[in-house]
């Protein structure tokens, strides 16, 4: 009996304590995607923030308004991210909050400070991404990566990002339908850091096979990427079909009008495969690509198609004009049959780059059979092209502007502060802007140059604040608490000294590819470099004020090393021109003199970059090789990327096109280079002989695939 009770006992302990805790348990209320945002950057700091959005908007482009007191943040916006972009904008203001790809800073008031606020943009969509940033940073992203950088774009005010994840998982999909096998599917598709210029017809089957394990990976994290993308209210850019296909399709449909185009970039890859626009396989395969890709993804609103990305067009001369009407024609009707109400987008990179080629009648005939409203292109070159203005705005087709800014990844320090305040201004006052829907930056590559970007996002919302009161806000907001006066004047040098460049003209010097002579292919013709567009004397003072007040403070660091290796960068070159110059002149003690300054310049380099975060062969190579599954993808993962920022398609087929400026880069791989080079150049010297150009070319591409075949 007595037991009887003791178990009774026991039985009601229990029940009264499951019934505390269910009453003292919280339920989790579900936070909006905006806010929670706000939550990843501020944690619980972000319950003070209050966001609301004004579903009754009519403006043409976003607006937001704030209201802030020291225990609450109000903000009202016309959308979710320019809620997002408003909250970030009035924690810059405040120097409270700076987000970047080297870090965050936060310095969070105890009480907000009263302030209140108000912004619009004329721009209807922020634009972000370059089909190639796939391939130069993000091939080896998680999901954990991605989530970041789609948080830093909400901040930002982006609403129009690029989105071209998964789609391998479509084409393979396709490809089977169409009886193409996987043998002759992994001839096809290129490796995965190459795979962007494959999916534009560039070039087919480069250091692949792609793994599958790569393709169900990516195909699972663009479900996350653009829920999250659409969950916040941007409108992403997703895939379409331009008319590639692969080689086995091609003959397996002997009777299809199909032209084979030759190698890209000046030959060395294989040919590539474009359908005729009147074939009615065109359609027919455009149209069942979107079908998957819609059933897989979702409908989107906006697809991409680029036919002729650097590519010229298969057109007679004397039927030039109307088959390209036809190219046009094609690509919309797809689109429109297959997902009525869709805007085809196109970039329009290929204007400016075969200028020649697509003069206006050219262009106009492109764009004749496609509804004003029913294309949006992309004209990101305004950099180096105007093409905007030399194609009439686009006859009435709806566009967007902006820059590149980056090419292949490579990093050296530029951009021009004034150069983009002067053009969206001339920009919105021209009167051929009436159809410019959009602003932002498509670089190649990104983990560079954060504060031209910071900059270039804000600009859209305020264009006509002077660019000292802009640095002065968000130096501040960068460096929190450790914001002197010291590390403003710092960056007003900087704008001088550095960031007063729209285009890093050095990178294709002489036809050779690299940001600095340190990485082009080594050669005696660098005695005739001009010099690069910088302000020597202006930069080593910013770096000189920077150093000084790093310490503690991880932003501080990050500018500190990444201005000062592109200061030592562009020393280094100098001491290459003036030892190579030695040594033609048979000066062997002062080229042996300068040779020898510089290796400690590359080991003064090495050491200053043992500290960056980004700036460094380790995280690339690590990032590619924890992507594999197995020991064998792990490997094939890590070549593939070393691959990218060396030989690209070897000599003369974009070879040091991605070289970075990155710690090991320096000491195993440049530094040695040039030293095969000096050497030779300095025997043939001493023996009076001609220079064999050939035989040392022939001896650093024996080191580069060594460096290649050596895991990093």
């Amino acid at each position: 009996m007595k037991n009887r009770t003791s178990n009774f006992t026991c039985l009601i302990l229990i029940a009264i304590t499951l019934l505390m805790n269910a009453c003292t348990t919280k339920t989790k209320v579900p936070v909006s995607p905006e806010q929670d945002v706000l939550v990843q950057l501020l944690g619980k700091r972000a319950n003070e923030f209050v966001l609301t959005l004004d579903t009754l908007s009519t403006t043409k482009g976003d607006y937001f308004e704030v209201d802030a007191k020291p225990k609450e943040v109000r903000i009202k916006a016309s959308s979710k991210i320019a809620l997002t972009y408003g909250a970030y904008y009035y924690l810059k203001q405040i120097g409270a909050a700076f987000n970047s790809w080297e870090g965050t800073a936060l310095d969070l008031p105890a009480k907000w400070p009263q302030k209140k606020l108000r912004k619009q943009t004329p721009f209807e969509f922020r634009k972000y991404l370059n089909v190639v940033t796939y391939g130069y940073t993000t091939p080896w992203w998680d999901w954990e990566r991605w989530n970041q950088e789609i948080n830093w774009m909400a901040l930002h005010g982006i609403n129009m990002p690029t989105a071209m994840e998964g789609q391998e998982y479509i084409w393979q999909k396709l490809w089977k339908e169409y009886g193409v096998t996987q043998a002759e599917l992994d001839k096809h598709f290129t490796g995965p850091a190459f795979l962007p210029w494959q999916r534009m017809g560039n070039i087919n089957g480069h250091a692949g096979p792609i793994p599958q394990e790569w393709i169900t990976k990516k195909a699972k994290l663009q479900k996350k990427i653009l829920s999250k993308m659409r969950d916040l209210g941007m409108k992403p850019v997703v895939p379409a079909f331009s008319g590639y296909i692969p080689a086995a399709l091609a003959e397996k449909f002997p009777n299809a009008k199909i032209s084979e185009l030759n190698g890209w970039s000046g030959g060395g890859f294989d040919s590539t495969y474009l359908l005729d626009p009147k074939d009615p396989l065109f359609k027919e395969i455009g149209k069942r690509f979107i079908e998957l890709y819609n059933q897989e993804y979702g409908k989107a609103e906006y697809y991409l198609a680029d036919s002729f990305n650097e590519v010229t067009p298969p057109v007679s001369t004397e039927n030039k004009l109307d088959e390209l009407a036809a190219y046009g024609q094609v690509i919309y009707e797809t689109l429109n049959e297959a997902a009525p109400g869709a805007t085809w987008v196109m970039q329009g990179w290929l204007f400016g780059h075969d200028a020649d080629f697509w003069e206006k009648d050219a262009v106009i005939a492109f764009l004749s059979k496609v509804p004003n409203d029913k294309l949006i292109i992309q004209d990101f070159g305004n950099d180096r092209y105007k093409v905007w203005e030399k194609q009439d705005a686009f006859y009435g087709k709806q566009w967007t502007y902006g820059y590149v800014h980056n090419y292949g990844g490579s990093n050296p320090i530029y951009g021009d502060f004034d150069f983009y305040k002067e053009e969206i201004n001339y920009l919105l006052e021209h009167d051929k802007s009436t159809k410019v829907l959009g602003y932002g930056v498509m670089p190649e590559g990104l983990h560079q140059n954060s504060m031209v970007y910071e900059y270039l996002y804000d600009l859209p919302w305020d264009s006509k604040i002077p660019v000292k009161d802009w640095l002065k806000t968000n130096v501040k907001a960068r460096y929190g608490k450790d914001f002197t006066k010291e590390t403003l004047t710092a960056w007003i040098k900087l704008d001088s000294a550095v960031y007063s460049t729209k285009y890093w003209t050095p990178r294709w010097w002489n036809d050779q590819a690299g940001a600095y002579l340190l990485f082009k292919q080594p050669s005696k013709e660098i005695t005739a470099f001009k010099g690069h567009p910088t302000n020597l004397k202006l930069l080593e003072e910013a770096n000189l004020l920077l150093e000084k007040n790093k310490e503690n403070n991880p932003l501080i660091q990050e500018d500190f090393i990444a201005h000062k290796r592109h200061e030592l960068s562009l020393k280094i070159d100098t001491l290459l021109q003036q030892a190579t110059y030695a040594y033609i002149n048979n000066d062997f003690e002062k080229g042996d003199s300068l040779q020898l300054q510089f290796h400690t310049l590359i080991d003064s380099t090495e050491q200053l970059l043992e500290n960056s975060k980004l700036d460094r062969l380790d995280y690339w190579v690590q990032e590619a090789t924890n992507y594999g599954d197995t020991p064998e993808t792990k490997a094939f993962y890590n070549k593939n990327a070393r691959l990218l920022i060396n030989q690209w398609g070897g000599v003369g087929n974009l070879n040091n096109y991605a070289s970075r400026a990155w710690k090991d880069q320096y000491q195993l791989l440049y530094k040695l280079r040039w030293d095969i080079f000096l050497g030779s150049l300095r025997a043939n010297s001493e023996l009076g002989g001609e220079l064999n150009q050939e035989r040392i070319e022939q001896n650093i591409k024996e080191w580069d695939e060594l460096w290649l075949d050596y895991p990093h």
